[in-house]
C-alpha cells in the first residue's frame, strides 16, 4: 500500500454492502478513475467483487475510516469518536506504513486531530511517518465538489505516493 484514503465513517449503504464509499451517489471511485489512480470503474454500489478489490490493492491503494460506527450522516459523530478514530488511524498507519495518507473530510480531520484551522491540501505535520493530505469528501452531500475537482485533489497525494498513472490535471467530467 502506497496511499491510504481515509473516509470519515461508513454510511448505512456502505455498512450494508461492506464496501467503502459504496453509496450510488458517492463520487469516490469515479474520481479515482478520472485521476488515473484506478484503471476502470468498479460497480461499487452493489459491493466490490474480488477482482475489483484486487484492482484497488494492485493500484497501491488502501481504504479505511476514522470511525467504524455507521451513521446516515457524518455529522452524527461526536468529537470524542473522531479523536479516538484519529488515534486508531495513527496506529494503523504506523503498522501498515503507507507513504501517504489522504483524509477525506476537512471538518472531521479538524475535530479528530485537533487542528481547528486546517485546510485541504498537504498538512505540515505527517502521521506516523507518512505524508498527510486532507482532501474533499466525495459524498453526494458535499455538493460543491465535482468528479473533476475531486480527481484533481486526489491525484496530488497519489503522485506524492508514487501511484503510476495519477494525472496532474484530471479531465473535466
Amino acid at each position: 500500500m502506497r496511499l491510504l484514503f481515509v473516509g470519515i465513517n461508513p454510511g448505512l449503504w456502505t455498512a450494508a454492502t461492506r464496501t467503502h464509499f459504496a453509496h450510488p451517489g458517492n463520487r469516490f471511485y469515479p474520481a479515482l478513475v478520472a485521476a488515473g489512480i484506478l484503471p476502470w470503474l468498479p460497480q461499487f454500489a452493489a459491493g466490490l467483487d474480488d477482482a475489483e478489490r484486487a484492482m484497488i490493492v494492485d493500484a497501491g491503494v488502501g481504504i479505511a475510516n476514522l470511525v467504524d460506527r455507521a451513521t446516515a450522516r457524518a455529522d452524527e459523530l461526536d468529537r470524542v469518536e473522531l479523536r479516538a478514530g484519529a488515534e486508531r488511524l495513527t496506529d494503523l498507519v504506523a503498522e501498515r506504513r503507507p507513504a501517504v495518507v489522504a483524509v477525506a473530510g476537512v471538518t472531521a480531520y479538524r475535530q479528530g486531530f485537533g487542528r481547528a484551522k486546517a485546510a485541504t491540501g498537504e498538512q505540515s505535520e505527517g502521521i506516523a511517518g507518512a505524508r498527510l493530505w486532507v482532501v474533499p469528501n466525495p459524498s453526494g452531500l458535499n455538493a460543491h465538489d465535482t468528479v473533476a475537482s475531486l480527481a484533481r485533489a486526489y491525484a496530488e497525494p497519489a503522485r506524492a505516493a508514487g501511484i503510476p498513472g495519477a494525472v496532474g490535471d484530471a479531465p473535466l467530467a
